[in-house]
């Protein structure tokens, strides 16, 4: 019998615990991962950025394929219990990286891109997948998906809300030596979310009739199927050639020999083929499926930008942001910042969800697209109220934390427009067959923005890190960057010895002197993305068929 649907089942809830605990695990470790870089390994601003946009956005890459294989071969539930796994063993790689960067700095260098391949690995078989089981809770034309995925969204933020909270509190210290706390504490937090699901998914994790979701396709469930049990010497040796190839991967994008964004272009051409040459796909499936990838595209500018939290903006709250709470004596740690967009979003996700409802009773509910769109322009709204706080201000200047406050606040309001929103269209717009894969597409998105947002990142102006570094060598940074100074031979050679920049960026031809340039850029980018987004809306409508 069909559950009533006077409320949502309680898989909902059970899918939502365990996307908590992940999401602890990974928002919590990308919130000291760009100062483990810095102030533990000594990498400098650019090369850390551009590593970190390589890792993010091979995270957001890798489930292509464990959403394929999870359509194919093993089910949502077996990837995503196996994907955890992979995960908190990575985060305990982490913490012996952690532990021996200053006695063994080789082995500790090895040690950290080992993790952070099996991070992208693990990833990769559990997002997609958690989040194409929710919608599969409900009947197709269920009305409440939209509420559910709102309610599975503050989940995630409940999750990156503690994440940051906790493993800032005991690793972002300004100690060095306590990073490693933090990815311990990590790698417990996903531990548990491995146990909440596989616990609870018999009883509670099934559809409006009952039937368990998330198992193995009958068709790949007889003695045929290539992959059987999860942890077969077969899968242990594919998932050992998996991190191989990503920690390959990363390694490469970081020392500039390979860059991702090729592999984004080879990804996407592959699944375009994949899909469209499927016969079966009638008229109104490559319509709906159009449609996803052109908000697809969309996503990536408002990703790109939304993402300079862990990278960038990283660096604006550790050094130019006034952190002392004078009522209280306390210095907050610069990672904290990255649990204001949570809050914010677990704060106002029933706001949002009461608000689409409130619409849809008057027939005046925005469709997805538009909703999107101005997710996109709320976003630049956040990077217009930054923008305004740094113009004028000195580099050696620490500004107020209502600004980075603010910014996030508007930016959480945009995720809300946009994220749930999209999730939730992927999962009505995709065709049953393609269901994991056209999620898939939807990180995919998310993995361009992630190259995008660490290439942006690495245009951040020279500021108080890299004067003081200068500075201790005798050279005034700041009059080379005026054009006041001419440096001199042997000055140069100190600072690319040093890897402090001595020259201001541009992108596009946009010279960046200041931090006012640097936020005004993605003021620019969100706004004319947005835009078109907008006078797209009709077209996407009909694309959509009548799904909105």
């Amino acid at each position: 019998m069909a559950e009533q649907k006077s409320g949502h089942p309680r898989g909902l809830y059970v899918l939502f615990a365990t996307e908590m605990w992940e999401r602890f695990n990974y928002y919590g470790m990308r919130a000291i991962l760009v100062y483990f870089m810095t102030d533990a390994l000594l990498f400098n601003k650019a090369f850390a950025s551009n590593l970190y946009g390589g890792y993010t956005s091979l995270i957001y890459l890798t489930p292509l394929i464990g959403g394929f294989i999870a359509d194919r071969y093993w089910g949502n539930r077996r990837s995503i219990i196996l994907g955890g796994l992979v995960m908190a063993l990575a985060e305990f790689i982490l913490f012996f990286c952690s532990s021996l960067y200053k006695s063994n700095p080789d082995l500790s260098g090895f040690l950290f891109y080992a993790g952070l391949g099996m991070m992208i690995v693990g990833n990769g078989f559990f997002k997609p997948n958690i989040s194409s089981m929710v919608g599969q809770l409900y009947a197709e034309n269920d009305k409440r998906k939209d509420a559910a995925y709102t309610i599975f969204y503050m989940g995630i933020n409940v999750g990156g809300m503690l994440g940051p909270f906790i493993c800032g509190l005991v690793g972002n210290t300004g100690n060095p030596d306590d990073f490693k706390w933090a990815f311990l504490a990590a790698g417990i937090g996903m531990l548990l979310s491995v146990i909440t699901l596989k616990f609870l998914q018999d009883k509670y994790v099934v559809d409006a009739d009952n039937n368990p979701i998330g198992v193995t396709p009958k068709e790949m469930a007889d003695s045929n199927s290539p992959i059987k049990n999860q942890l077969s010497v077969t899968v242990i040796l594919g998932l050992i050639a998996l991190v191989a190839v990503a920690l390959g991967l990363l390694y490469l994008h970081g020392q500039k020999i390979f860059d991702l964004s090729w592999l984004m272009l080879i990804s996407l051409a592959v699944i375009l083929y994949v899909i469209f040459s499927d016969r079966s796909l009638t008229k109104v499936e490559r319509d709906k499926t159009i449609a996803i990838f052109v908000v697809s595209f969309f996503v990536v500018f408002f990703w790109s930008a939304f993402e300079q939290a862990g990278a960038s903006l990283s660096f604006f709250a550790a050094e130019q942001t006034n952190l002392h709470i004078s009522s209280i004596n306390y210095d907050v740690p610069p990672s904290w910042f990255q649990s204001l967009n949570s809050f914010f979003v677990v704060a106002f996700a029933p706001v949002f969800a009461w608000l689409w409802v409130k619409l849809g009773k008057r027939n005046a509910e925005p469709n997805s697209p538009l909703k999107m769109a101005i997710g996109l322009f709320l976003l630049g709204l956040g990077y217009v109220w930054i923008a305004m706080g740094v113009k004028d201000v000195g580099t050696n200047v620490k500004v107020s934390m209502i600004w980075l406050t603010g910014m996030y606040a508007l930016h959480s309001w945009g995720e809300l427009c946009l994220s749930p929103i999209g999730l939730s269209l992927v999962n009505k717009l995709a065709p049953l067959r393609f269901a994991s894969l056209l999620m898939a597409v939807w990180f995919m998105a998310n993995a361009a923005a992630n190259v995008l947002a660490g290439k942006l990142s690495a245009l951040y102006p020279p500021g108080p890190a890299e004067i003081l570094k200068a500075d201790k060598a005798g050279i005034n940074l700041p009059a080379i960057l005026s054009g006041q100074l001419t440096p001199s031979a042997q000055q140069l050679a100190t600072l690319n010895e040093m890897e402090v920049p001595y020259q201001y960026t541009s992108f596009m031809g946009f010279q960046i002197h200041n931090l006012y340039d640097f936020f005004l850029l993605f003021v620019i980018m969100s706004g004319i993305a947005s835009l078109i987004l907008f006078l797209l809306t009709r077209w996407l409508s009909k694309m959509m068929h009548g799904v909105k």
